[in-house]
């Protein structure tokens, strides 16, 4: 791939993916486009591009995640100023797309935000939205413009073989755990790639206070090697919960593994002195220096995946193939 190859496409950083960023334009040979986001005295937001984008295809990369609110005004003034701008293609990589969890009724006169958001990114004039691993994939069906739901799963898959393989772990004795029965596409996935190992689900149940409470587990994890995979870690207390319920019916070591490390409190207490021996999460949310310093926090990046995908969009090529990079044992930091 060279420059030249992708002359018409610009990456923009805003802030919350900075450093994601910043790897996906390395391996794409590019430089981030210079932009300007500042505030009013009165806490208004303004975002503009340095770099004339006129006849561009633009690709922002920008989650909205945490502070949401913020992140995801930015995402919005940013598109409608690209739009103003005559940027020809105007294309949103929002690893961590905020607000997913709130795509239904759960009771009477709730909003479904997750809706909401989908229909102001698409009012602002996004033309297409890349994102990884949402919390429903049926969200897709809230845009009226493309959408690429990736699936962090691959890599994930790939970096746990290279762990079992360094540290030499019999994979015969290694299940995969779904923490709900939502989750269990998401684990068969993982335990198909992993060589159609077996997969054990945590049967949970909230309380009237919205607690997790675990039943019972079902399948085997007795002297088991179990990895737990689910699409985000907030709380960290379902997990946590899970992981408790998995020693006392027998497991030997548990991973926790998630596409999106949200992490809000009291997830550091809860998972320091959990029973988690590692716990893997991508930087589609940059991680706080406090989770850095946990010996037992590992983060893959999905800096090659997203760059890939862009340079199929810019190229006109299927982004579908861009799962087949991921076969092979990845580098983790």
């Amino acid at each position: 791939m060279s420059k030249k190859d992708l002359k018409d496409a610009l990456i923009f950083s805003l802030s919350a993916n900075e450093d994601l960023a910043k790897s996906i334009a390395d391996i794409l040979g590019l430089k981030l486009s210079e932009r300007k986001v500042s505030h009013f005295p009165s806490g208004e937001t303004i975002c503009e591009p340095i770099d004339s984008v006129r006849g561009k295809q633009v690709f922002i990369v920008n989650s909205t995640c945490p502070p949401v609110n913020e992140n995801l005004m930015e995402t919005l003034i940013f598109i409608d100023a690209l739009k103003r701008a005559s940027a020809k293609e105007i294309n949103l990589i929002c690893p961590y797309y905020g607000y997913a969890r709130q795509d239904r009724k759960t009771k009477p006169r709730q909003p479904i935000t997750a809706a909401l958001v989908a229909h102001l990114l698409c009012d602002a004039g996004v033309d297409r939205v890349v994102t990884v691993n949402l919390h429903s994939t049926q969200t897709q069906g809230f845009f009226s413009c493309l959408v690429d739901d990736l699936n962090a799963v691959p890599l994930i898959a790939s970096t746990i073989r290279k762990f079992i393989i360094t540290n030499k772990v019999d994979l015969s004795k290694v299940t995969v755990v779904s923490p709900d029965h939502g989750g269990v596409k998401r684990a068969r996935d993982l335990a198909a790639a992993l060589g159609n190992i077996p997969i054990a689900i945590i049967d949970k149940r909230r309380n009237e206070e919205g607690s997790p409470e675990v039943m019972e587990i079902i399948g085997n994890v007795e002297g088991r090697d179990c990895v737990m995979i689910d699409d985000m870690i907030d709380t960290a207390r379902s997990a946590v919960y899970g992981a408790e319920a998995l020693k006392k019916a027998g497991a030997s070591r548990i991973a926790l593994c998630a596409t999106h490390g949200v992490l809000s409190d009291p997830a550091y207490d809860l998972l320091k002195d959990s029973k988690f021996a590692s716990i893997l999460v991508t930087d589609s949310i940059p991680l706080n220096e406090k989770f850095k310093e946990m010996d037992k926090m590992f983060v893959v990046s999905l800096a090659p995946m997203l760059a890939e995908c862009i340079e199929r969009i810019a190229l006109d090529e299927p982004v579908s193939a861009v799962y087949d990079s991921y076969s092979k044992p990845v580098k983790v930091e």
